[in-house]
């Protein structure tokens, strides 16, 4: 989501998913990729160009990030740096120590699909989704699926045994 606001004095505008920080510089006049000078550290950022002294940006990162960033420059006078969060679980509320901050508690998270979890978070969604739509329904979960299968081995296993009075409640 989008994070603009709080943020008009900045040289840069943000904005962020739970994995990377997305910076756009408007600069103030055009210019070719190599007459500028962007420096990504874990903590710092730098940006300017190259035959000044003068920062655009030069700050502490408020977070740290991975070494692979990419920026690119459109129409000569655009810069965009995309920042890899080293911590893929938090939303920043800046992005340069002493910067205005955020509203971190704002942020709506972005959806997420199925397909772009890992295996195994992917099955236990998988399974409470079942779970709660069987639960609506008035079916079995998938544990009481999985009980009741093993209880009937069991009977089919032992036919010596007489289960006619037996009372079973599902829970066991």
């Amino acid at each position: 989501q989008s994070i603009m606001t709080e943020q008009t004095n900045l040289p840069y505008t943000w904005k962020q998913t739970l994995e990377d920080v997305s910076l756009t510089i408007k600069l103030d006049k055009k210019v070719r990729g190599r007459d500028l000078s962007v420096e990504v550290k874990k903590n710092h950022l730098q940006v300017k160009y190259k035959n000044s002294s003068d920062f655009i940006v030069n700050g502490e990162l408020s977070k740290a990030v991975k070494g692979d960033t990419v920026w690119s420059l459109e129409d000569g006078d655009t810069l965009s740096i995309d920042l890899t969060k080293v911590n893929k679980s938090e939303w920043w509320s800046c992005v340069c120590k002493g910067d205005p901050e955020i509203d971190t508690t704002k942020i709506a998270p972005e959806n997420s699909k199925l397909s772009d979890l890992d295996g195994e978070t992917r099955g236990l969604v998988e399974k409470m989704m079942f779970d709660q739509n069987q639960k609506a329904r008035g079916l079995p979960t998938s544990d009481e699926l999985r009980n009741q299968e093993a209880l009937k081995k069991f009977m089919a296993e032992h036919p010596e045994m007489d289960f006619s009075n037996a009372k079973i409640d599902g829970q066991f």
